[in-house]
């Protein structure tokens, strides 16, 4: 599965994104299949925001955080960014190329050409929630975390 990040921060006065970059650039590989992203808002060029794509497991989940939380601790961003920082976390569920000029038939939701099963989708979701906590935003909806109601409908 492709786990997805969305962090954003915000630049503190007199910062640049060059300041960011070199502050949060990872030292240390994943040792799996991950692309990250970062873009400026339009709205506020001050804001940071990084995408990453992961290839993550259950069995790999724990150490990908533990990298991750190593780099941090080693490159700390406080004198850069200011203190709130919003996460957003989930599961790639479909990719879809939409370049062709016309018509394009629809077609099931896949990633990587392979069809997204989304009972696994669903685990995958039970497990991130589980282990990403402690980092993410606003109010948990209790009924799906605990394997209750599906935002995937099953």
């Amino acid at each position: 599965m492709i786990a997805v990040a969305i962090v954003r921060r915000r630049l503190r006065d007199g910062r640049t994104y060059e300041d960011f970059r070199e502050a949060w650039f990872h030292e240390t590989g994943f040792g799996t299949s991950n692309r990250m992203f970062s873009c400026l808002n339009v709205a506020d060029p001050r804001e940071v925001i990084t995408i990453a794509l992961t290839e993550a497991s259950p069995e790999n989940a724990e150490r990908l955080i533990a990298v991750d939380a190593g780099e941090r601790a080693g490159s700390p961003l406080d004198d850069i960014v200011e203190p709130r920082i919003g996460r957003t976390f989930g599961i790639l569920v479909a990719e879809v190329d939409f370049s062709a000029a016309g018509q394009i038939p629809y077609r099931p939701a896949s990633v990587g050409g392979r069809t997204t099963e989304l009972h696994e989708v669903q685990a995958a979701l039970l497990l991130g929630a589980t282990l990403l906590g402690p980092y993410l935003e606003g109010p948990q909806d209790e009924p799906s975390r605990a394997g209750g109601i599906s935002p995937l409908g099953r």
